[in-house]
């Protein structure tokens, strides 16, 4: 399914419409089931929410408040507008807490299974939607897949979801470089743009400055070689307001090498798979059904260079062999990785597909 974005619409809030003045943000610890601390944001807005509890999850090296950029008006405005009772998870992955070598599993084991749980007591339900992005897709679908969550009844899971597919250039950047990497640092960061940490990261910033002459924005350009094989790689200039491509130097920070490891043994299966063998967990994720009864929405931006279209394709391709008609398909042109969240036409091109899909 192609979903259009219609350019006579107009994405200038109204007076009755909420927007960042409006949020109401408590920060509520959270503790994984091995222990590691993590947070919830819960966003309210002016009125109470009419519907139930929403899970958003970000991906890797970036924070729950990448659902908040500077625009006129965010997906956590759009959410909250529409009556949901809004939930910002900082998974390990996030660079508001401390920095650990984490992986997909830990995550999914650990880290989404109590922030579920902890909502649902919050909330006094015993069921909730989720919006997941990039590896906070990744992680949630193991967890999903493995019948962890089974309160969960609708996912929203945009640019990856069980089978990540990469550019040519970027599988010999996470199969060849990213060991080297490895062995001589223990994490990366698009922040080393602004901020070096040392000889080596100033070699590398030097290095992304002389391959990614797209513009002058030293973090977008460290993102892009980070993540993906664009120039840029996560979004379109173009779909990017000024103030927005600005704000991503704050961001972006580390992101392990454990990460990269094992995304390249999933690359390489042509699925995601488990590395630490964690009780719960099978091996490889798309050799079976998967064990939820959830609706799964998944969501490609046709421009995406960090993992391609073809990636949320396959997932697809694979739930209908098992539940055919149950799940559906996004494909949406003109977006890339976060632009569908980020852009600043976003309000009217990207949101209202996942609100119509949430509140099916």
């Amino acid at each position: 399914m192609t979903h259009t974005p219609d350019p006579s619409e107009a994405s200038r809030p109204t007076s009755r419409q909420t927007s960042r003045r409006d949020h109401v943000t408590e920060v509520r610890p959270l503790t994984a089931l091995d222990g590691r601390p993590l947070t919830l944001v819960h966003v309210r807005g002016g009125r109470p929410p009419t519907r139930g509890p929403v899970l958003v999850v970000h991906g890797a090296g970036v924070r729950a408040e990448l659902f908040r950029p500077p625009l006129r008006r965010t997906f956590v405005d759009a959410l909250i507008d529409d009556g949901w009772d809004v939930w910002l998870l900082n998974w390990r992955a996030s660079i508001d807490l401390d920095p650990v070598p984490w992986t997909l599993d830990q995550a999914a084991a650990y880290d989404h299974p109590a922030a579920v749980s902890h909502v649902l007591a919050a909330t006094g339900t015993d069921r909730l939607k989720a919006v997941v992005h990039c590896q906070g897709s990744t992680s949630f679908m193991m967890a999903l897949s493995a019948g962890l969550l089974p309160e969960v009844d609708t996912v929203v899971s945009n640019a990856v979801s069980l089978h990540p597919v990469v550019p040519r250039l970027s599988t010999f950047k996470i199969a060849r470089l990213a060991p080297v990497i490895s062995r001589l640092m223990p994490s990366i960061s698009p922040a080393w743009g602004d901020r070096p940490a040392g000889p080596l990261s100033r070699l590398m910033v030097w290095f992304v400055r002389a391959t990614h002459p797209e513009c002058r924005n030293s973090v977008c350009r460290m993102v892009s070689f980070t993540y993906g094989s664009g120039w840029p790689a996560l979004w379109s200039h173009a779909n990017l307001d000024e103030a927005t491509h600005d704000w991503i130097r704050g961001e972006f920070a580390e992101v392990p090498m454990t990460f990269f490891a094992q995304m390249n043994r999933c690359i390489r299966a042509g699925q995601l798979v488990s590395t630490e063998g964690i009780e719960g967990l099978p091996r490889s994720f798309a050799d079976q059904a998967p064990r939820t009864d959830a609706r799964i929405v998944l969501l490609a931006g046709e421009d995406n260079r960090c993992f391609l279209a073809e990636s949320q394709q396959r997932t697809y391709d694979f739930l209908n062999k098992y539940r055919p008609g149950r799940d559906s398909l996004h494909m949406v042109p003109g977006y890339g990785h976060l632009d569908v969240f980020l852009g600043r036409r976003a309000a009217t091109d990207t949101y209202p597909l996942i609100l119509e899909e949430l509140a099916r």
